[in-house]
């Protein structure tokens, strides 16, 4: 609507500046005005081709016609993303052939004695008149130009930032799914060292419990003691693991008020802190649970290297639970071998190792304990959480190796 309004009044501007122009030429007014109608339409294009509408503007200058088309052409071609010499070069040639044809119009009527002044205004009309018509709309086109241009740099920033900030958002979902997963995985592998150890060793002793209750009195209610004494460390353990996972829900519920990115982590490291600050399990606790295996009738022998000293709290329950799981395997899988569990300190390290015989034909549990086979998985886990080394396999012998250095952090 604009460009069709602009073109119509352009049109009707060189239609009426046609009939002197005619006059002057000495051919029929008709003609002329037809000449100006068509010159002046050509506006209507200014935004598909800028150049050409200022190449049509700069012709029909000497005929003193398509001063509004010349104008609007020139800011429609410096406002366009166009090379900076190619509109100098156009505004150049628009401002010299302005400034000629009102030089020659000028002197013209001061010739006729249409204009009184002295010779000084030549030169001053022509300028001023031509840098009138050239300067501002170029100036004016130049800066539309610019604030558009950075409008877009803007607009497309602004894309930009919406982008990164759905791609930060995709990848806080996925950081959160990975805090969930390895805090369920942690959570899986506590409860498992919690209740496998504790279970198979009464189960081991009910088990012996049923075998002499009617031999051995006194031993049925040593071993039913033991049981009880165990069934209650264990709910001791099973009600501490609560406690962590009642601390993440907490944390999960404050994390709601946070962005999304902290929720995972918030929940993690809740739990984490929880698990610290439980009473958990240390090295100084080993002997009583290789006492409580060999109560429950495993033949293990401990022996401890180098000059004990306090660890950091997540290394002294690794390696509890290293020996623990251990310890269980064996009650599982190799019932009534002979067993020993070596503890080394060491300057930069702490190592352990569970090596077991092989079980004498004939001694198998009567237990029937049921084995998920994820125990060594849990173990490895947890040494290499600490940057430490596990390795685990059969002997020659026959039996069965469990190892594992820890750093001393």
């Amino acid at each position: 609507m604009l460009d069709a309004s602009l073109a119509l009044v352009s049109a009707v501007e060189c239609g009426a500046e046609g009939i002197p122009f005619a006059r002057d030429a000495g051919i029929p007014v008709s003609v002329g005005i037809v000449f100006g109608l068509i010159a002046g339409s050509v506006l209507l294009v200014r935004r598909k081709w800028p150049i050409a509408v200022v190449l049509v503007a700069i012709a029909i200058t000497p005929a003193q016609m398509g001063f509004l088309m010349g104008i609007v052409g020139l800011y429609t071609l410096a406002a366009c993303e166009l090379p900076r010499r190619i509109i100098a070069a156009l505004a150049g040639m628009s401002l010299l052939g302005t400034m000629i044809v009102t030089f020659v119009r000028v002197r013209q009527d001061m010739a006729r004695g249409d204009l009184t002044l002295g010779d000084w205004f030549v030169p001053f009309a022509s300028i001023t008149t031509s840098l009138g018509l050239t300067a501002p709309p170029v100036l004016l086109g130049l800066y539309v130009g610019a604030r558009r241009r950075l409008m877009e740099s803007l607009r497309e920033r602004a894309d930009s930032l919406e982008r990164e900030l759905q791609l930060l958002a995709e990848r806080a979902e996925e950081r959160a799914e990975w805090a969930r997963n390895e805090e369920r995985t942690r959570i899986a592998r506590e409860m498992h060292d919690v209740v496998a150890h504790r279970v198979s060793l009464m189960v081991v002793h009910a088990a012996a419990l049923q075998a002499v209750a009617r031999k051995d009195p006194e031993k049925a209610v040593k071993n039913a003691a033991l049981v009880g004494d165990m069934g209650r460390q264990a709910l001791t353990e099973l009600r501490e693991m609560l406690g962590v996972l009642r601390a993440g829900e907490d944390a999960g519920r404050r994390a709601a008020a946070v962005p999304l990115m902290a929720v995972g982590v918030a929940v993690a490291q809740a739990a984490s802190r929880a698990a610290d600050e439980a009473d958990g399990p240390s090295l100084s606790e080993l002997e009583e649970l290789v006492g409580q295996s060999a109560a429950a009738g495993m033949v293990v022998a401990l022996s401890v290297e180098g000059e004990a000293r306090g660890y950091a709290a997540e290394v002294e329950q690794t390696a509890y639970r290293v020996v623990q799981e251990a310890l269980t395997n064996v009650h599982k899988h190799a019932a009534g071998a002979k067993t020993y569990v070596r503890l080394a300190h060491r300057g930069a390290e702490i190592a352990m190792q569970v090596e077991n015989e092989p079980p004498e034909p004939g001694s198998g549990s009567a237990a029937r304990l049921p084995s998920g086979g994820n125990g060594l998985v849990g173990m490895r886990e947890r040494v290499l959480a600490l940057g430490g080394v596990f390795v685990s396999g059969p002997t020659d012998a026959g039996g069965f190796r469990v190892s594992a250095v820890i750093p001393a952090v």
